[in-house]
């Protein structure tokens, strides 16, 4: 069993949330399932300080930024073919909303980067589970806007702390053809029509071991997902 881990840089801020990766990369280890990193071949679109959060005027490539969560063991994603996948994990930090799609600004009207809108629509026609995990739900709903699948999605909940805005967030997801449904950090939301699974990880306030509650339970979920699939 062969699992795709979707990344989109190294940093919450302007790639792959690093916690939420390699909690992900280690469950799935735990799982005994093979695990494949794969990022664009793309400039991010910035790159910021994550000690002083500003903005620093040099260039990194998403994929060789990727390469350093992976230990230098990831594929270019226009290399990837979905035939070759049993599942997909997209991690979340503002990478996934940065340099995969262009949510963090543009919210619903954004854009999605077309190899990674690819590789989701031939995972889902093919039935084979994915999983997202804190704003990469929103890459999701944009590859699948216009279709007639109706994900059901989570990216927090409204009944406890969160350093971002779940009430706009959801109404953006509902506005392109989601299904939002409000889950606290440790939750998981399972689509079992679309076999699609997510969870908030850090989109709500949390410690480190709270996400990897949501997150176990997820990689649990998608390759239990894919046993179901492949039984008889």
């Amino acid at each position: 069993m062969k699992v795709g881990v979707l990344l989109s840089g190294c940093g919450v801020y302007d790639g792959s949330e690093i916690h939420e990766a390699t909690l992900s990369l280690l469950a799935l280890d735990h799982l005994g399932v093979e695990v494949q990193c794969i990022a664009p071949d793309i400039e991010q679109h910035h790159v910021i300080n994550h000690l002083t959060g500003a903005e620093i005027p040099e260039k990194r490539n998403v994929l060789i930024e990727s390469a350093r969560i992976a230990r230098g063991k990831i594929q270019a994603l226009n290399t990837v073919n979905s035939d070759d996948l049993d599942a997909l994990l997209l991690a979340g930090g503002f990478g996934a909303a940065k340099n995969l799609s262009t949510w963090a600004f543009a919210g619903a009207d954004s854009d999605i980067l077309p190899d990674v809108k690819h590789l989701i629509l031939t995972m889902v026609h093919a039935k084979k589970p994915i999983a997202a995990l804190c704003i990469a739900p929103t890459v999701l709903a944009k590859a699948l806007q216009g279709s007639d699948i109706h994900p059901q999605l989570t990216v927090g909940t409204t009944t406890a702390p969160s350093p971002y805005d779940i009430t706009a967030i959801n109404a953006g997801l509902n506005s392109i053809g989601a299904q939002t449904i409000m889950t606290t950090v440790d939750g998981i939301v399972i689509d079992k029509t679309n076999k699609i699974i997510t969870s908030p990880c850090y989109m709500m306030e949390a410690s480190i071991a709270q996400v990897f509650v949501g997150i176990e339970k997820t990689c649990t979920a998608l390759i239990d997902l894919v046993r179901e699939s492949t039984t008889p």
